[in-house]
Formats: C-alpha cells, sequence, structure tokens
C-alpha cells in the first residue's frame, strides 16, 4: 500500500471533519479522562499523556524505551499506511508530544488539530459520548529513535553558545530567569532563548497557533532564524513540543527535542546554566 499523505503540523477541524470516515486515520484523543467522557469528537480513541513519558526521576519526560511505543502503537491500531490526528483540552501540548514521539520513530504521516478540543467543539463539529476502545493490532514499528529529532544531554552540551544550534526555552519567563524553581537549580540553559509556549496561541481564535506573520515576528525578534538548527526544551518536553510542532509548521526543517530537558539539566550540577 502506497505511503499516506503527510498531514500539515497543525491541521483545522474542517479537514479532520472531511477524514472522520477514512478507514487509514486514527484519532488520538488526549484530553483529562473526564473531558473525554464528556465529550469528543467520533472515533477518537483515548490515551493517558503517561504512556508517552518515562515517568522516571530526574528526567520523567524521557521517552520509554521504543518497545514499549512500538506496543502503544500496536493497541492504537498504527499502520504504516495510517494517518494519525491527535488533539486535547489544553492548547496542543499533549497532542504535539504524540506526534514529536511519532516522528521520533520515523512515523511521519500525523498532525494535531489546530486549536485542539476548544476549536473542534466550540465550532459545531461532531462530537459524543460513546467510548472508543483501542482497536489493536496496528503493525508499524520502530526500530530506534531517529537522531534527527531527539537531542540529548551530550549533543545539547556540545551546541551550547554555538550559533549554529539555537536553543528554544519554552517555559514561562519566571522559570528561565530562574526565579521560580522546579529543579534542584534554576536558570536556563546557556545561550537559549525565551518563548513561552503559550505566546504563540491564540486565545481569540480558540487556541489556534497564531497567524504564521505574528510567529515569524516572535521568532525574528528573539534574534532567531528558522534557516538554523532549533533545540526546544522546557521542563519535561510537554510545553516544548507544542514549539517544535509549530516551528515544523513554519517550515524549518531542523528541530530537534531535548525529551531530558531542564529537569534533566537543572538536577546535574555539572552541566553549566544561566540566570
Amino acid at each position: 500500500m502506497p505511503a499516506p499523505d503527510r498531514p500539515p503540523p497543525f491541521l483545522e477541524p474542517e479537514r479532520l471533519e472531511a477524514m472522520l470516515d477514512s478507514d487509514a486515520l486514527v484519532l488520538v484523543d488526549l484530553s483529562r479522562p473526564e473531558v473525554y467522557a464528556r465529550l469528543h469528537a467520533p472515533g477518537a480513541i483515548p490515551l493517558a499523556y503517561a504512556e508517552l513519558v518515562l515517568g522516571v526521576a530526574p528526567a520523567p519526560g524521557l521517552p520509554p524505551p521504543v518497545e514499549r511505543l512500538n506496543d502503544l502503537a500496536r493497541r492504537l491500531g498504527i499502520h504504516a499506511h495510517s494517518v494519525v490526528v491527535a488533539y486535547d483540552d489544553e492548547g496542543g501540548g499533549r497532542a504535539c508530544r504524540l506526534v514529536w514521539t511519532l516522528h521520533a520513530m520515523g512515523f511521519r504521516a500525523a498532525g494535531v488539530v489546530n486549536g485542539g478540543l476548544h476549536a473542534w467543539s466550540n465550532e459545531g463539529h461532531r462530537v459524543t459520548v460513546e467510548p472508543r476502545p483501542e482497536p489493536g493490532g496496528g503493525t508499524f514499528r520502530s526500530a530506534a529513535f531517529e537522531a534527527s529529532v531527539v537531542a540529548s544531554k551530550d549533543y545539547v552540551l556540545a551546541r551550547v553558545n554555538d550559533r549554529a544550534s539555537q536553543l528554544l526555552d519554552s517555559r514561562t519567563p519566571e522559570e528561565y530567569a530562574g526565579t521560580r524553581v522546579l529543579a534542584a537549580r534554576g536558570g536556563h540553559i546557556p545561550g537559549a532563548v525565551n518563548l513561552n509556549w503559550t505566546d504563540a496561541m491564540d486565545r481569540s481564535r480558540n487556541l489556534r497557533l497564531k497567524s504564521d506573520g505574528e510567529l515569524q515576528r516572535l521568532i525574528e525578534e528573539r534574534g532567531l532564524s528558522l534557516e538554523r538548527e532549533f533545540i526546544a526544551y522546557c521542563q519535561t518536553h510537554h510545553r516544548s513540543s507544542h514549539a517544535y510542532l509549530m516551528l515544523r509548521h513554519l517550515g524549518c526543517e531542523r528541530v530537534r527535542g531535548y525529551a531530558g530537558a531542564w529537569s534533566e539539566w537543572g538536577n546535574d550540577p555539572s552541566l553549566p546554566i544561566e540566570t
């Protein structure tokens, strides 16, 4: 069977509506369980965010072993010809983490709903309370994580203050400055530039991305360039997964996610920091 067409990183609810009856669609809902029970898109499979992270201190955001993720792909019913679309109820962080995970596994036919459940339900698209169990039987498997998508601690350390790469910190300004401390140390990776992930959202349009022009302005006014490599991180690579996919949306081809993130970096006294 031919490879599926890749959806855009962020697809509009109308496009998902037109895809709902496709046998190739694997629709995944990463909303809170109580929200899923109240309403969700028809055919959406609920997925707990904890399935996407290792959950072990000091770096709980690291991905689980690839074999665990292969089992998840099997349970979700993902095949090589599938198209995966994800959404959540928080503006896209959890959904984007699923897409980043699939990209890291070598599966690229995946995207998120622009605005997620807010846009889907507030704009009159079909919802249901009928649960969808995991279909099982998925045949997609990954042999290893793709190096072009994943940044390790050593990869980041080798690029601190290297203008060939750009570190994008998706946490709040307070976390970035070290006035709010969520690890043994506060601050940020040297050379990193701060862009709070919520600043990329348009609250007047159901948490969609802001316009491309506004996003490009946010990038450029921080002295960043879409022509150079980005490494996105936050506390656990939840918020920065949204930044990863936003940069993909803007056409940046060289983007990595640092899943160890500040929880790994800030808890390692051997690593340099700035405040």
